[in-house]
């Protein structure tokens, strides 16, 4: 007469494992390798289980349990600390993690199951109550405070408001960003240098109202010159720049 087996379902190898330790009263961070391995390996023999995803996972775990086993059979590795490295601290880990969560699902499930037998009621409290207002007692607010100690409060905030003022940059206003087109600037200048075949540059640069189009102006002048639109030329060290205009030469051309 054969022997019929009934077999535990474990949600995966480490599942094994822990119920394995749990069964054998085994200390989880002094696991006997050989023991577990062997009852392990025995528990793979009988699976009855045509899923190859779900057995590979099994196989993997007991590959990993033979290898541990190997490493404790051998001198043990030392880490830079000089203290002896143990082939089974990383399994312990995880079957620590793997512990923890799973008595929290445990928590969680029974959590679950009692919710179901708890009634909530709404809120359900009379107008008057909902819109009380406690009254503020407003001589317990204020306590000792007397108007001439706000006074000499107030001037003390006062006070530290206008030692952030910077005494020098304040008196200089708001510093504003000016906003200058430079295609405008450009037919500007373009159409004063058409219509003036020869002038001096001092005389171009005081039309302009700032400083910035001083600048953008004087870099214009040079951008013409690049191309060719107009001439400079100083007759004596320090005299005004003449500028000429070459738009008639290309009109005539």
């Amino acid at each position: 007469m054969a022997l019929s087996v009934k077999l535990e379902v474990f949600e995966g190898p480490l599942d094994l494992l822990l119920s394995l330790i749990e069964k054998n009263k085994i200390d989880i961070y002094d696991i006997p390798i050989v023991e577990i391995t062997a009852q392990y390996l025995d528990y793979i023999k009988h699976m009855e289980t045509e899923d190859m995803n779900v057995m590979s996972e099994f196989l993997v775990m007991a590959a990993t349990l033979i290898d541990i086993k190997c490493k404790m059979l051998l001198p043990p590795e030392v880490d830079e600390e000089g203290e002896e490295i143990d082939p089974r601290s990383e399994l312990v880990e995880k079957l620590l993690e793997y512990k923890l969560y799973k008595y929290m699902s445990y928590e969680l499930r029974d959590r679950q199951v009692d919710a179901a037998t708890v009634l909530y009621r709404k809120k359900n409290l009379p107008k008057e109550v909902t819109q009380f207002v406690p009254p503020v007692n407003y001589e317990e607010l204020i306590g000792d405070m007397n108007l001439s100690k706000l006074h000499e409060l107030f001037k003390t905030i006062i006070r530290r408001q206008e030692d952030r003022i910077d005494p020098i940059r304040s008196q200089y206003g708001k510093i504003e960003k000016e906003e200058i087109d430079m295609d405008m600037k450009t037919l500007y200048v373009r159409a004063f240098a058409q219509t003036h075949r020869s002038f001096s540059f001092t005389k171009l640069l005081e039309k302009q109202k700032s400083r910035a189009e001083l600048i953008v102006t004087f870099l214009i002048i040079l951008e013409m010159m690049h191309d060719g639109e107009i001439t400079i030329h100083q007759d004596e060290l320090f005299d005004d720049i003449i500028i000429t205009s070459n738009f008639y030469e290309e009109e005539s051309v």
